[in-house]
């Protein structure tokens, strides 16, 4: 059984899904505004290994996730199976996870470089928008268990929840996408098998009401093994915090969506 926060997860980014037929007469329509990061739910936040969710109308024929099927020695497929729906990020296919006739998820592609590009989707052919968007070297953004609180799990991989809440000096863990590259580097279309670090962990930051956090504190940051672009910081709450107290995380240069809260007492 899956540990309850990669559930979560895959049902945010698509897997609780149902099969059905919608025929498409015209061609998909998006802008730029109906693309976001997919787990800040904000446009204009995307890097190389992010995930990012389309909206729109005739984005697909039918409704289906990224299942076994789709996957093979640990490649993710760039159109799952049935669908003919793909997306191009300069002429670069992305990792699909999720389509729908009104939303679609997936990974920019880690071969890209930051700076401007132009995301296409395609269906069976009949292509969309081209809209310009900028890449970030990352996107930061935490994952949210609800519209106010931040998706993390106690050290038995429980969730942490205001009825459940983290304690100073206990390790917690949160889950992010868009961290940025990390060593080992991500190789393109693959599932990563084992940890890979922040490749600038000197700049990493996590930040609690607006304080950053000592690094000691930070045991790891880096992607988790078995599911590409997913990220996670194991950080040991540190004394002296406010409860439920404001939880940002990235760079000085940019960090994750204020307005987030982590579950503390």
């Amino acid at each position: 059984m899956p540990r309850p926060v990669i559930l979560l997860i895959a049902i945010w980014l698509g897997a609780a899904s149902t099969r059905g037929q919608s025929p498409i007469l015209d061609p998909p329509i998006y802008t730029a505004a109906s693309i976001a990061n997919t787990a800040a739910s904000v446009a204009g936040l995307y890097a190389p290994d992010t995930f990012v969710t389309i909206y729109g109308q005739n984005l697909s024929y039918v409704t289906r996730a990224i299942s076994a099927d789709d996957i093979g020695a640990g490649i993710l497929p760039t159109a799952l199976i049935g669908t003919g729906v793909r997306v191009l990020i300069n002429a670069i296919a992305a990792d699909i996870y999720y389509v729908s006739p009104g939303q679609v998820n997936l990974l920019i592609p880690t071969l890209l470089t930051q700076g401007p590009a132009i995301l296409q989707l395609v269906v069976d052919g009949i292509a969309g928008p081209a809209i310009p968007i900028i890449l970030g070297a990352s996107a930061p953004a935490l994952f949210q268990l609800d519209a106010t609180n931040v998706l993390a799990t106690h050290a038995d991989y429980s969730l942490v929840t205001p009825g459940a809440p983290a304690q100073a000096g206990e390790e917690i863990v949160l889950y992010a996408t868009g961290l940025g590259a990390t060593i080992p580097a991500a190789v393109p279309n693959q599932i990563p098998e084992t940890a890979a670090v922040l490749a600038d962990m000197i700049d990493f930051e996590v930040m609690l009401n607006g304080t950053p956090v000592n690094a000691l504190n930070i045991a790891y940051a880096g992607v988790v093994p078995g599911y590409a672009g997913l990220f996670q910081i194991n950080l040991v709450v540190p004394a002296g915090v406010a409860s439920n107290p404001e939880v940002r995380v990235g760079s000085s240069a940019l960090l994750s969506p204020a307005g987030r809260y982590l579950p503390l007492q």
